[in-house]
């Protein structure tokens, strides 16, 4: 992979894990219009490293929130912190499930199937468009809505539906809070890249050469700095109910990729 090419599919994932546009359909997009031949290990491998980033950029945008959880759990008592790791967990089953059952399944949707990305950006814009409608709340995310988010965030596994959207949207349209919404939303997403990034190398599914390491390190950098961007971005854009923008982009680059589909089909 080239340099340039690592730099733009970087910065893809950074800016597209947090804004609800869709990290997976996006990259998909990106690989198609550049052309990116590489061999399906190696393109899992950099797609790893990329999740691996916006990860960390999470952690780092949210360090104050995670040490105070840390701190809470510490206290070996059934406080707020634990009972928001409780939630956590509870969020992760549908995407487990999802995972350890169909994965063979999913793996099959990308593979540069522009027809289907561009389908799934439209319903994540319809997705979008009814939780900039929603009334801002005081509401805490209760462990019924965090299976329910979950549920949002299995669905979003489709390359198209972004997870943050889904995820933001379910939680605002069950009448939660927008900022408690988007910060549930972030670090929800943060145990299972890792829990993947985990099996992924125990299955011995990651290829890795020599040559690759400095398209992978600049890939890792650039994802990191834009992840860590437009996670503090699109915080304050959720509080100022300014999704509705994104919906729009969304419709625009889904009929653009529909269409092109069509037209090469």
């Amino acid at each position: 992979m080239e340099i340039i090419d690592a730099i733009i599919l970087g910065i893809i994932q950074g800016l597209t894990e947090f804004l609800p546009v869709s990290s997976s359909g996006h990259l998909e997009l990106g690989k198609a219009i550049l052309g990116d031949n590489s061999l399906p290990e190696e393109s899992l491998l950099f797609t790893v490293v990329l999740h691996f980033a916006t990860a960390l950029s999470t952690l780092v945008v949210f360090r104050k929130d995670v040490w105070d959880i840390i701190k809470g759990i510490l206290k070996f008592q059934w406080n707020e912190d634990l009972q928001f790791i409780t939630k956590i967990v509870l969020s992760m089953i549908p995407a487990v499930a999802i995972g350890v059952f169909f994965e063979e399944e999913l793996e099959q949707l990308f593979g540069g199937n522009i027809l289907f990305v561009g389908c799934m950006l439209i319903i994540t814009a319809i997705l979008l468009f009814l939780a900039d409608k929603a009334k801002d709340t005081n509401k805490k995310v209760s462990f019924k809505n965090a299976f329910i988010i979950g549920i949002s965030q299995a669905i979003a596994m489709l390359p198209g539906i972004s997870r943050s959207g889904a995820t933001i949207s379910t939680s605002v349209l069950l009448g939660n809070d927008k900022t408690k919404a988007a910060r549930f939303s972030f670090l929800m997403v943060v145990p299972l890249i890792f829990g993947k990034i985990a099996k992924d190398i125990m299955s011995g599914d990651l290829t890795y050469e020599s040559q690759n390491f400095t398209s992978l390190s600049i890939g890792f950098v650039a994802a990191f700095i834009a992840g860590l961007f437009a996670c503090t971005w699109m915080i304050a854009l959720v509080k100022k109910s300014k999704l509705g923008y994104f919906a729009i982009y969304c419709i625009v680059v889904g009929i653009i990729a529909i269409v092109v589909s069509l037209l090469n089909s």
